[in-house]
């Protein structure tokens, strides 16, 4: 068989997705090694990763500070140089936000398997990048949960599925009223129900708009029209999501809340890897399984984020980028929970959309949505 220990890089390695990533590899040493790691400003936790993987290629983002690293050759590429780097055989993508652009775009044009865990990259260039991906034959293969359900079940049909049945869990506030979420904390928001996220994902779950994403990410993805894309809140998280075929037969994608799971199965496919760190289901503890149908006026960041992907072309670049900077102003406690979806169709409303735009037509849209939410606000940015 030869060397079948394929090489890893993973961007983004200090994130939640990234150490879980990591988690994974730690437990396949016998698959996957570690040939790049980059990260932002956790120079700390980013110097013990490197000295316990020994990747050729590093990267972080504050050249001024010195990682404390062991003695050893390390190159410093850039993201866009290491997710194209001919040594690297797979891509895990999971940095936050539009960082996540370019360095996938380099990805697939280098013709890489990329494990896309970036939401923004697909949300805001969904037509680039999948044009270059079948261009240069990349593989793009789903990390998060809800599309990795979907691909999984996708396995082995040879006609299309008529239905994508995303499901979500609802966030910590699904049975509030519009009054009680006016007074949501930022502790509040961050105590998700089911998951360990970063803080960005977890408040977009809170307000739904991480399902919105996941929609027009779906519709990119999976080649599936916006009215075939349905998304049920299923409080349990147990079924990560559904597929419809012609014949009306349904088909389900069932686990733990584990983000290790699709993550590994991003890295191993068309493989199943047997690994003993991952959880079973244990039947005896699933009492019952829920499903209802969104409320999209209490919660509309889901229909804003859905529109913008119907109207698509800098859309939902827009969408992206003033959720982001609105995110980041309920952090720092700038503004309300609630102003968070105001804010977002505020600029979505003001924006004059480019239809097929270029990368620097929607990096363009991208920074006049940050600019514009600011002034909303009528603060200097947070």
């Amino acid at each position: 068989m030869g060397n079948i220990v394929k090489q890893v890089a993973v961007l983004g390695s200090t994130g939640s997705i990234g150490r879980q990533t990591l988690e994974v590899v730690r437990a396949l040493p016998h698959r996957f090694g570690i040939i790049g790691l980059a990260a932002g400003k956790n120079i700390d936790l980013l110097a013990n990763q490197i000295n316990e993987f020994k990747p050729r290629f590093i990267y972080y983002q504050d050249r001024k500070v010195q990682p404390r690293l062991a003695d050893a050759e390390y190159e410093f590429l850039s993201l866009e140089e290491m997710a194209s780097h001919p040594q690297v055989d797979i891509v895990v993508m999971a940095t936050s936000g539009k960082w996540g652009l370019s360095p996938t775009l380099a990805a697939v044009k280098a013709g890489k398997r990329v494990a896309l865990a970036n939401k923004e990259s697909l949300v805001m260039a969904g037509e680039i990048i999948t044009n270059e991906a079948k261009l240069n034959r990349a593989q793009i293969t789903p990390v998060d949960s809800e599309h990795s359900a979907i691909w999984q079940c996708l396995r082995g049909e040879t006609q299309k599925a008529t239905q994508l049945i995303l499901t979500a869990s609802g966030g910590p506030f699904y049975h509030y009223s519009a009054a009680q979420l006016n007074g949501v904390t930022t502790e509040q928001a961050l105590k998700h129900p089911s998951w360990r996220m970063g803080k960005k994902v977890t408040i977009d779950s809170a307000t739904l708009m991480n399902k919105g994403l996941e929609v027009i990410e779906a519709h990119w993805l999976f080649d599936m029209p916006f009215d075939n894309i349905k998304v049920l809140i299923h409080p349990q998280s147990i079924v990560h999501s559904m597929v419809e075929f012609i014949d009306g037969s349904i088909k389900a994608q069932l686990g733990y809340a584990d983000m290790r799971l699709p993550i590994q199965y991003a890295l191993s496919y068309p493989e199943r890897l047997a690994n003993p760190q991952l959880p079973r289901l244990n039947w005896d503890t699933v009492k019952n399984l829920t499903f209802e149908q969104p409320d999209l006026d209490t919660f509309p960041c889901l229909k804003l984020a859905i529109e913008a992907g119907r109207k698509g072309g800098t859309y939902p670049a827009v969408l992206c980028a003033a959720d982001e900077v609105a995110v980041e102003l309920f952090l720092s406690q700038g503004i309300k929970f609630t102003d968070i979806a105001k804010l977002v169709e505020q600029a979505l409303e003001e924006h004059q959309a480019i239809s097929h735009p270029t990368l620097e037509e929607i990096m363009a849209a991208d920074n006049w949505a940050r600019e514009r939410v600011i002034q909303l606000v009528g603060g200097d940015n947070p």
